[in-house]
């Protein structure tokens, strides 16, 4: 028996996104700098499970039950778990020199009239074998921008080439965040969402290639130097991205990352067995705002749902929705939305998990289309707000130089990504009648 609507059930939601958002207009408007970042999500979502407490029917030690189940859930548990393991491989590789070895080695072949695509696909690679991108752009955006000007190319499109291939990555990456929520609230494999996702970014990015190619060629060649590089320190990356796709357990494929990460730094002297013992918990602290926001968000969406919030929003988008069609515009577009509203995709992409897993099951929508349109639009909203963490770092590398108006308009990846999504669900099989709940 599904619980009946209810507005109020829904309020401490709205307090939560609300309290974020506010938050960061409010200190965008007096000019502080990365406005949306400067209120920690967890605290945010901390004043929204107050607010349920306050709202909501029953005593103390039942709501207090309710939070916990939610916090408890078995997916925001293997969530979290992803999340410190994921941590960890990002924090030992990079102590050991793996990021520097995969951005040298591509600038060293890279011919300097390719630079814009051979950016692209460097920070591509890097954040899918990473798994953010923000991680992606600090590493290339400092190259990128001495690139840029000692080569004669157009510093707008240089620094989209970066920031496209960081959103391809970020989207794509089974040790990413977005990727590890969207398959988890949709219950569905990373290696079947990586495919249900490669076929719309694919092309997406075969044709950002071609525009950086002809679009980015600077107007005189400049040499480009030899960088230091390690291909020995770009094998855990590999292997994890291959295992990864090939199906093995994520568990196994980031220990195993770990393992041989560890390995090879300390084969290097990059630090000790003591030394990665550190890396690893330091991978871990690095983690500790999204571990926080998904047990806590775990718990107040729990709460809402069961105070109706969550069907009752179910009900006014299902007054919108008549089919398979209609269910992916509906996710497409509450994702986008809300990540609009909280900067952050992650975020976005858990606060509307259950309602597209709950829509997915009614309109016969399956779980890996489910989670790759979650990731897929997340991912685009967040590579193209000026407010974004991505963008803000980025342009910081030029001193004022760029504004985010000259470089959005260049993001072609992102916007081939959207035509590309949408035109597959306006060809979306439509069926005549929904699955029954």
């Amino acid at each position: 028996m599904k619980n009946k609507g209810n507005f109020v059930g829904l309020v401490p939601f709205l307090v939560f996104v609300g309290i974020y958002l506010g938050s960061g207009i409010l200190l965008n408007a007096r000019g502080v700098e990365m406005a949306f970042y400067q209120l920690p999500a967890p605290v945010a979502a901390l004043i929204g499970i107050i607010c349920a407490f306050l709202l909501f029917k029953g005593s103390i030690e039942e709501k207090f039950k309710t939070f916990v189940e939610g916090c408890g859930h078995a997916d925001i548990i293997v969530m979290c778990i992803i999340y410190l393991l994921a941590g960890a491989f990002g924090g030992v590789s990079s102590a050991m020199g793996g990021v520097d070895s995969v951005v040298n080695a591509g600038l060293t072949f890279i011919p300097p009239q390719f630079i814009p695509a051979g950016l692209f696909l460097i920070g591509a690679f890097i954040a899918t074998a990473t798994g953010t991108s923000v991680g992606s752009i600090v590493a290339l955006g400092p190259v990128a921008v001495g690139l840029a000007e000692k080569g004669g190319l157009s510093l707008p499109i240089t620094l989209a080439a970066v920031m496209g291939g960081a959103m391809f990555g970020d989207n794509l990456s089974i040790i990413s965040d977005t990727t590890i929520a969207a398959t988890r609230t949709q219950g569905v494999e990373m290696k079947d969402k990586f495919k249900a996702n490669i076929k719309l970014a694919a092309p997406a990015a075969i044709i950002t290639l071609g525009l950086l190619l002809v679009m980015g060629r600077p107007e005189t060649i400049a040499e480009v130097e030899s960088y230091s590089y390690s291909l020995v320190k770009v094998l855990p990356y590999l292997m994890v991205l291959i295992l990864a796709v090939a199906g093995m357990n994520v568990f196994a494929v980031l220990t195993g990352g770990i393992v041989l990460s560890g390995v090879i730094g300390i084969a290097y002297g990059d630090f000790t067995l003591l030394g990665l013992g550190t890396e690893v918990y330091n991978g871990f602290s690095k983690m500790q705002e999204i571990f926080l926001l998904s047990l806590l968000t775990g718990g107040l969406a729990h709460m809402v749902t069961k105070a109706g919030g969550i069907q009752w929003l179910l009900d006014m988008v299902e007054k919108r929705v008549t089919g398979r069609r209609s269910a992916q515009l509906g996710v497409a577009s509450l994702v986008s939305l809300t990540d609009a509203a909280v900067a952050n995709n992650t975020v976005a992409i858990i606060i509307n998990g259950s309602l597209a897993k709950t829509l997915g099951e009614k309109y016969g929508v399956d779980g890996k289309r489910n989670a790759a349109l979650l990731d897929i639009f997340s991912c685009i909203v967040q590579g193209i707000i000026p407010y974004g963490a991505q963008m803000l770092i980025l342009l910081s590398f030029t001193n004022g130089a760029v504004t985010p108006f000259q470089v959005i308009p260049l993001l072609w990846y992102q916007q081939l990504l959207a035509v590309f999504a949408l035109v597959s669900i306006a060809r979306d099989r439509e069926v005549k009648e929904a699955v029954t709940a």
